[in-house]
């Protein structure tokens, strides 16, 4: 039964990245106009048209070029820059260690506030603290991450003068430098994160701490914070689990805005200056790597389900 679920899944994983694949073939293969004129501008001769598309094989029918790209995908080819000529995989991985950083950081943030902040409301509800931080929630909710960036550059960076506004230091330079950098950008991104998971876990951790179990550890005289985070917090944190591996995914290449507005040289910002630059194929390849990290992350995250409450492997294996 266990062999059969697993191959299932396999099964599922490959189907979805067929489908990502040919979406992301498709969304520049089915672009307006001749693709080699509109890559070439204002450079644009007769004879470099017809060598571009040779070599990206417009000529050949959607069916072939498809086949041909996902064979060249298949072996780590996922195209090279017009312009420059720099393969597109080594451009991206070239950045992904800024996304990385910035995604991973702003989960730390945010479960960091989050996870005690919900714990304190579910266990004091009603109380005008979980009232004062349900409103806090509503206003988060409520504001985009790049008014909050703005804010936070305009009270932390203008005003007190703390952190630098924009700008990104390599941690190879010195972590502090780094971490400095890092502060406003992931403040932007974890204080929307936080209303979502907070609320969330709230609710469960209400739930939970009316079963009988709970009931049973009061009765025992277990302190409560042991009762809080060692009997109520775990089984309460499936469906945060869930909602912070597609959190991570979607980060990878959602926080274009904020990678712009702080010059953080990450892979939303490559992607919009292969937008801006008309590297297309460029384009091509990161919303395929994108979308492949993502599928990742949430396989990652499935399996981060039987760390949490072992009793999910033990109902595969059965």
């Amino acid at each position: 039964m266990t062999w059969r679920r697993i191959l299932t899944g396999l099964a599922g994983i490959a189907a979805t990245l067929l489908a990502v694949s040919a979406v992301s073939f498709l969304l520049v293969a089915l672009l307006p106009g001749d693709l080699a004129q509109t890559i070439l501008a204002d450079s644009a001769t007769p004879e470099r048209v017809a060598a571009l598309r040779a070599e990206l094989g417009l000529d050949q029918p959607l069916p072939v070029r498809y086949l041909g790209w996902l064979g060249d995908v298949l072996r780590g080819d996922l195209g090279h820059a017009i312009h420059s000529g720099e393969p597109t995989l080594d451009v991206i991985l070239s950045r992904l260690p800024v996304t990385i950083e910035l995604v991973l950081l702003t989960q730390v943030v945010a479960l960091g506030l989050s996870v005690p902040l919900g714990i304190l409301s579910a266990y004091r509800r009603g109380s005008p603290l979980d009232h004062g931080v349900l409103a806090g929630c509503l206003a988060l909710l409520s504001t985009p991450a790049f008014v909050l960036g703005l804010a936070l550059v305009y009270l932390l960076a203008m005003k007190l003068q703390w952190l630098p506004a924009t700008g990104y230091t390599p941690l190879s330079e010195g972590v502090l430098a780094n971490l400095e950098g890092m502060v406003l950008p992931v403040l932007s991104l974890a204080l929307i994160e936080v209303p979502v998971y907070l609320r969330l876990l709230r609710s469960e951790m209400v739930t939970t701490l009316q079963q009988n179990f709970i009931a049973l550890a009061r009765g025992m005289g277990l302190p409560t914070w042991r009762i809080l985070f060692e009997n109520a917090l775990r089984p309460s944190s499936l469906n945060l689990i869930t909602v912070v591996g597609v959190n991570m995914g979607r980060l990878m290449g959602g926080a274009i805005v904020i990678e712009t507005m702080f010059a953080l040289p990450g892979v939303g910002q490559l992607l919009v200056e292969s937008i801006y630059q008309q590297e297309y194929l460029m384009t091509q390849g990161i919303v395929l790597f994108v979308a492949i990290m993502f599928i990742l992350i949430n396989l990652l995250t499935d399996l981060a389900y039987a760390l949490v409450d072992p009793r999910l492997l033990r109902d595969a294996e059965a």
